[in-house]
């Protein structure tokens, strides 16, 4: 990995071309939405740190060429994540709110909210299953991510462009879309009214209590493991967003197709039942609605196709 190889192409990697046009994406957003935000520079400010990051790894990759130097591009992509992520929220919160329209969509398919009553018919002892399901998504994507950078290497770079790619597919729709999902939304409306399907508008609500969110009892049981992970993950970087479609879902959907589609099938087994249990915990933990999973998944399968198609045509180091 540290040998130097002069034939090592020197422009920019097929998923900094992606992250690159987010973050114009991004700001042309708080550009046109300027006057909505509270300090719109701030935000300007923190994507020219991100750029910085990146051009500083490109320079670092141009002086020493070799597959090490390319990994740590990849690697800030992949760690830049988890800040685009709650960024989101600063974006949509602009907008007006979704919720009550996925809320009563769940009402129409099944008669009443899956998330308000799913985890009532679930023992407690089952609990934790959901919850190490849940908090999985986080180990899941790094396990896939080091599975190919050290025992499929020739494949890594397409592997983590079509997972990192999915994530800013995700994070665009997030943007456009704010659905802060039934954790959020019920604790705000009253979870009586939510019973009798009544589904009031919250207009900017979430904008405005950006320091005093609703708080929910997270279902399952307060002592186990998983559950205190859960939690610990939640009040570190949730925030009122991300709800319509389940990335969660999507996400580990695109992982489990690259790899059986890779016949990596010892990875694609340790996947699965994980996969399974998080599409339910969604909807267990009040995260989603039920449609969010439902969409999450199909639109995971549309991205794995697509953005493997994509790969190869912007697919040179």
């Amino acid at each position: 990995m540290f040998k130097i190889d002069k034939t090592s192409p020197r422009g920019l990697l097929a998923i900094e071309w992606v992250a690159l046009g987010y973050l114009v994406f991004t700001v042309l957003f708080i550009l046109f939405t300027f006057t909505k935000h509270a300090d719109p520079l701030a935000l300007i400010g923190g994507r020219m740190q991100v750029l910085a990051m990146m051009g500083g790894l490109w320079l670092v990759h141009y002086l020493l060429p070799c597959q090490f130097t390319v990994v740590l591009r990849v690697i800030l992509q992949a760690a830049l994540l988890s800040w685009w992520y709650p960024d989101t929220f600063e974006l949509n919160k602009v907008l007006p709110n979704c919720d009550p329209v996925f809320a009563a969509i769940d009402q129409e398919m099944f008669g009443f909210q899956p998330a308000l009553v799913f985890h009532e018919s679930v023992p407690k002892w089952f609990s934790e299953a959901f919850h190490l399901g849940y908090w999985s998504y986080y180990p899941m994507i790094a396990v896939v991510l080091v599975y190919y950078l050290f025992w499929q290497r020739e494949d890594f770079l397409r592997a983590a462009f079509v997972v990192i790619t999915s994530f800013f597919a995700f994070y665009v729709i997030f943007d456009l879309l704010p659905v802060a999902g039934p954790q959020f939304y019920y604790e705000f409306v009253g979870r009586s009214g939510i019973e009798q399907g009544v589904f009031p508008e919250v207009g900017d609500y979430f904008a405005k209590m950006t320091d005093h969110w609703p708080v929910w009892d997270m279902p399952g049981d307060p002592d186990g493991l998983f559950y205190k992970l859960v939690t610990d993950a939640h009040d570190a970087g949730e925030r009122p967003t991300a709800a319509f479609p389940s990335s969660h879902v999507g996400c580990t959907t695109v992982m489990l197709l690259l790899a059986f589609f890779s016949r990596k099938w010892k990875l694609g087994l340790w996947l699965l039942p994980f996969f399974i249990l998080m599409c339910f915990a969604t909807v267990y933990i009040q995260a989603h609605y039920v449609i969010d999973a439902i969409v999450g998944f199909v639109v995971g399968v549309s991205f794995y196709v697509v953005f493997n198609y994509l790969y190869k045509i912007m697919g040179v180091r």
